[in-house]
């Protein structure tokens, strides 16, 4: 706005010259002025004196800087809101917000920094890391392959292949990539301290039976036996059939004890197949203990409880089985690439194959990462014997 060449002193003093008798005409000819500009002064500063015409001014000047404030102010809220939805929660996320502030509302780089709550140095910031193009790929090609598998074990199978990064390196691209294993939902469970399940000292020390219910294409149901050995972690056996009698269990078992020896104990739950003749009178026979947990207590079954939720999760949940010989085929396979493959986080990154090796002492102990070792079993002691009644119910 143009400003006037003359002060409210100057003003004031003009429209008191009217005032005191003089013509309006000759006021504005003195002082080189239109009648309008006349009248314009003295609707605004009629019947004032010096003081109240400062303050006046003052008092304007004070509401044009309170207008430019709720402007600015309105202008921050606005752009925060165009924020909404985006990530700004990491450095590039900061910057990539202030050039857009830049941009869409004509902020200076010292006001985007303002409105967001950084400091300038970080949005100023140019990465120089070096190029990660050949690592990016072959992350994302684990990852689509390993579909559950989180950072920390894609960071083992990188270094498997001889990639040397590390850790902090794996779990910046796989943010950047947003490869974030999608949690699913659940029941929610009680929370509380719980007693640990006391380790096994070595291998066929204690095995652990369980059952996980699917279903095939065509809508039928079939079920799974899995077989753990509570050491070494092991997958010893995926059972997959549309009935699994006691009777089927212990020729599963007689199977896999050909093949690796005779456990010391066996944990399962209360399930009629458990808890059949056919079961009662083979642990008999074979002198293998038999232990049953406590009814609703599934949590000391732990060890087979989290290898179901293993299984179900990177295998049932992302497959659909077509018929039962091609469930057995892809658990079998499964089964192999866990034993074989697969780091296991609380072996030390080691595969469970691997740890059994270096148990039993055939090979020396690989290790999975620098420096990466898994804690040996503390000595507990273990009760051989079953705690169920030898007494069998003869039919007929």
């Amino acid at each position: 706005m143009k400003r006037s060449r003359f002060t409210e002193e100057q003003i004031i003093g003009i429209l008191w010259e009217q005032e005191a008798g003089v013509a309006t005409a000759e006021v504005c000819r003195r002082h080189g002025v239109s009648s309008a500009t006349f009248y314009k002064w003295k609707a605004k500063f009629g019947g004032l004196n010096v003081s109240e015409a400062r303050r006046l001014k003052a008092l304007e000047d004070e509401n044009a800087r309170l207008k430019r404030m709720l402007a600015d102010a309105m202008l921050d809220n606005v752009a925060l809101k165009d924020l909404l939805g985006k990530k700004v929660v990491t450095p590039a996320g900061y910057r990539e917000a202030a050039g857009h502030l830049q941009a869409a509302y004509e902020m200076s780089e010292r006001r985007a920094c303002r409105v967001l709550g950084v400091d300038r140095t970080s949005v100023r910031y140019q990465a120089t890391r070096p190029d990660d193009g050949a690592l990016r790929d072959r992350l994302k090609a684990l990852a689509q392959d390993r579909r559950r598998f989180g950072y920390r074990r894609l960071h083992v199978l990188l270094r498997r292949e001889g990639h040397a990064v590390n850790r902090k390196r794996v779990q910046r691209i796989y943010r950047e990539e947003q490869l974030t294993v999608r949690r699913r939902g659940g029941r929610k469970r009680a929370m509380g301290p719980r007693r640990p399940l006391d380790l096994p000292l070595a291998p066929n020390q204690r095995w652990s039976l369980d059952f996980v219910a699917d279903q095939m294409t065509d809508g039928r149901r079939f079920r799974i036996l899995t077989v753990i050995d509570n050491c070494t972690r092991e997958c010893l056996a995926l059972v997959a059939d549309t009935s699994l009698s006691g009777a089927r269990v212990v020729r599963e078992l007689d199977a896999v004890i050909r093949q690796r020896g005779r456990p010391d104990t066996i944990v399962s739950d209360n399930g009629t197949e458990y808890t059949s003749n056919a079961v009662l009178a083979w642990a008999d026979d074979t002198g293998v203990g038999w232990h049953y947990i406590a009814p609703g207590k599934p949590q000391q079954n732990g060890f087979n409880e989290s290898f179901n939720g293993r299984l179900r999760d990177e295998l049932l949940n992302e497959t659909l089985f077509r018929s039962l010989p091609h469930a057995r085929a892809v658990l079998e396979a499964w089964r192999r690439d866990y034993n074989e493959q697969r780091p296991h986080s609380k072996l030390g990154w080691l595969t469970p194959q691997a740890y059994a090796e270096a148990l039993t002492g055939h090979i020396g102990r690989p290790a999975a990462l620098v420096g990466g070792c898994a804690d040996r079993p503390l000595a507990n002691p273990a009760d051989h014997s079953s705690d169920q009644p030898r007494t069998l119910v003869m039919a007929g």
